[in-house]
């Protein structure tokens, strides 16, 4: 993959951009992300200390119809770089929880351009665009969480591209949780995070026009999935920080599996999530204290 940030030179103006968003940790979501989950309804005191990645309920985007593409997303340019390919995809996330927030608590998230960097790829032309988010709660100087997220751009899908071979997972977890990931759950989280991207519940978009077998689950909800496994199976632990990278879509209609591996020391956990073919579609490790 050779570097080619000459062809796309204006892109790179955009390093340094930042832009600030408030908002209230408000009871609602919490309770529909508890119930999208499968968990028991149950009592949500202010003071509720919020899950780990469940900050993504939060500081949604609100751009008016008009300004949407026929994606379903926000048309280029404003905060992040008018990037002129059509398919957006979030590759992965890195984050350190220094704080928890909690339910009551006013908030304020920084973002930031962090760098944007060109390549060319086996099928074609790449973007990479590594956004900072540092949240805050109101009241305290350093921030609660860190995180960076990362972006990949490329053109339509053309006749003849080829994939990358995929990577078949490890079939030896401790930890493991079989999801069924149909319809109703994708519109479920693309309504609570304001998704409008109509690869999630658009099937006649997704397989007509950007050429998916099928609904495409959504990358942020696999992430939360595998964090969410951690809870379930340590529940006394915390998490300090938390990475993971997007290998190879997930599609609708068939079960996928979440595995998770504690280290000896008990420090980390490995996650990996695999599709029904047990092929590889995200990895992960989380840090405990």
């Amino acid at each position: 993959m050779s570097d080619t940030n000459s062809q796309f030179p204006h892109l790179r103006e955009w390093i340094g951009q930042s832009e600030t968003v408030v908002d209230e940790i408000t009871r609602a979501p919490v309770r529909a992300m508890n119930a999208t989950l499968d968990y028991p309804e149950q009592e949500i005191p202010v003071g509720t200390p919020l899950p780990p990645l469940w900050h993504w309920l939060y500081f949604l985007p609100a751009h008016r119809q008009s300004d949407l593409g026929p994606d379903g997303h926000a048309r280029r340019g404003g905060f992040l770089p008018p990037v002129p390919l059509q398919r957006r995809m979030w590759a992965g996330s890195q984050f350190e929880f220094h704080a928890p927030l909690q339910v009551g608590d006013s908030v304020r998230r920084v973002s930031t351009i962090d760098d944007v960097t060109v390549k060319e790829g086996r099928t074609g032309i790449l973007v990479f665009v590594k956004v900072r988010h540092d949240i805050f709660r109101e009241g305290y100087a350093e921030s609660a969480i860190t995180e960076f997220h990362d972006l990949v751009y490329r053109d339509v899908k053309r006749p003849g591209d080829v994939e990358p071979a995929p990577t078949a997972a490890r079939t030896d977890a401790p930890w493991q949780r079989i999801v069924e990931p149909d319809d109703v759950l994708l519109f479920r989280y693309s309504a609570l995070t304001f998704n409008g991207h109509r690869i999630h519940y658009d099937r006649d978009y997704a397989t007509k026009e950007e050429g998916y077998p099928g609904l495409v689950v959504h990358g942020p909800l696999i992430s939360t999935l595998l964090i969410d496994l951690v809870r379930r199976q340590a529940p006394d632990r915390e998490i300090a920080s938390f990475k993971f990278k997007a290998v190879r879509p997930t599609f609708d209609g068939k079960p996928f599996s979440l595995n998770g591996a504690l280290s000896e020391d008990g420090r980390t956990v490995e996650l990996w999530a695999a599709d029904h073919e047990g092929w590889l579609t995200m990895q992960a490790t989380a840090t405990l204290i």
